[in-house]
C-alpha cells in the first residue's frame, strides 16, 4: 500500500496565537493541543511531539505508548522548572504505521477517526468531562457541543508525573482514510458532516483544506489542526517496509516560534 498524507494547522478566527502542533513524517503522525497561555501551550505541544519522535527513533514503533509517557514526563518537568510555563499541558493523539497495523496512543480530547467503506469510526475516547458524561448517557453529542465545561479535560500530558495512556492497535487495509484532529475541528464539525467530507473522492490535501475551512466557517473558536492519512492500493506491489528513522521530524509551529523550537531541540 502507498501512503498519502496531508496536514495543516490554522489559528482559527478567535484566538490570537496557535497552541496546536502536528507531526506528519512516516511512520509517525500526531496532533497535540497545548494549553497554558501564550507561551506555555506552544511549548507543551512542541515538547510532547519532539519527545515522541525522539523516543521512537531510538526504540522503534512498539515503544509508542512509552514514548507518550516520556512526553508526559518531559512536559511535566519543564513546567515544574520554568515559572514562565508553569501549569502548561497538552493533549496528544499519535499513531504509527507498521505494515497493515496502526499503533495508537492517546491522551486528552484530540481525536483519531477511521473512515472505511463509507463508515466513520471514532477510534479514541475523549478524556474530558463532557466525554465522560456522554459515555454515561447523561449528555447527548449536541448538548456536549454547547456545554459550558466542554473544554474541561480529565486527562492531559504535563499535569502529573505519571499518565495513563490509551494504547491499542487497529488493522488497516487499502482504501482506509485516517483523520487525526484537535478539538478545534471536531468541536466545530459534527461527525455526520465529517464523514461526508472524508468520503469525498478528493485527495488528502484537498480534504484537509476543506475541513479546516469548514471549521472556521462554523465559528473557528479554537485553533484547528488536521492530519489525513490515506492508504492507497498499488497493483502488483508488496507493502514496503516502514522506515523508523524520524529523527528529523519537527512539529508544525507558527513561523515566529520555529526558531525557538530549533534552539531548544538542536534543529538546524
Amino acid at each position: 500500500m502507498k501512503v498519502e498524507v496531508a496536514a495543516a494547522t490554522d489559528i482559527g478566527l478567535v484566538r490570537d496565537h496557535n497552541e496546536d502542533a502536528y507531526l506528519a513524517q512516516g511512520p509517525l503522525y500526531a496532533v497535540a493541543d497545548g494549553m497554558g497561555g501564550h507561551l506555555g501551550g506552544e511549548v507543551a505541544s512542541a515538547t510532547a511531539l519532539e519527545t515522541v519522535a525522539r523516543v521512537l527513533t531510538d526504540a522503534g514503533i512498539d515503544a509508542l505508548a512509552d514514548a507518550v509517557r516520556q512526553a508526559n514526563r518531559a512536559v511535566y518537568d519543564r513546567q515544574a522548572d520554568d515559572l514562565e510555563v508553569a501549569g502548561m499541558g497538552t493533549t496528544l493523539t499519535a499513531v504509527a504505521l507498521e505494515g497493515s497495523q496502526l499503533h495508537v496512543a492517546h491522551v486528552g480530547d484530540s481525536r483519531g477517526y477511521l473512515l472505511r467503506d463509507g463508515k466513520l469510526q471514532l477510534l479514541t475516547q475523549d478524556h474530558s468531562l463532557v466525554g465522560e458524561m456522554m459515555r454515561e448517557g447523561s449528555l447527548t453529542e449536541a448538548q456536549a457541543r454547547v456545554h459550558p465545561r466542554r473544554s474541561a479535560l480529565t486527562r492531559a500530558l504535563g499535569i502529573s508525573g505519571d499518565i495513563e495512556v490509551d494504547a491499542f492497535e487497529v488493522p488497516l487495509r487499502a482504501g482506509d482514510r485516517i483523520l487525526l484532529c484537535t478539538d478545534g475541528l471536531s468541536g466545530m464539525i459534527e461527525d455526520r458532516r465529517l464523514r461526508d467530507i472524508l468520503k469525498g473522492r478528493t485527495g488528502a490535501p484537498e480534504v484537509c483544506a476543506t475541513l479546516i475551512a469548514e471549521a472556521n466557517t462554523n465559528g473557528g473558536v479554537d485553533n484547528v489542526t488536521a492530519v489525513i492519512i490515506d492508504l492507497v492500493a498499488e497493483e502488483g506491489d508488496n507493502p514496503a517496509p516502514v522506515e523508523t528513522d524520524i529523527s528529523s521530524a519537527e512539529p508544525a509551529l507558527p513561523p515566529e516560534k520555529r526558531g525557538w523550537f530549533r534552539r531548544c531541540f538542536g534543529k538546524q
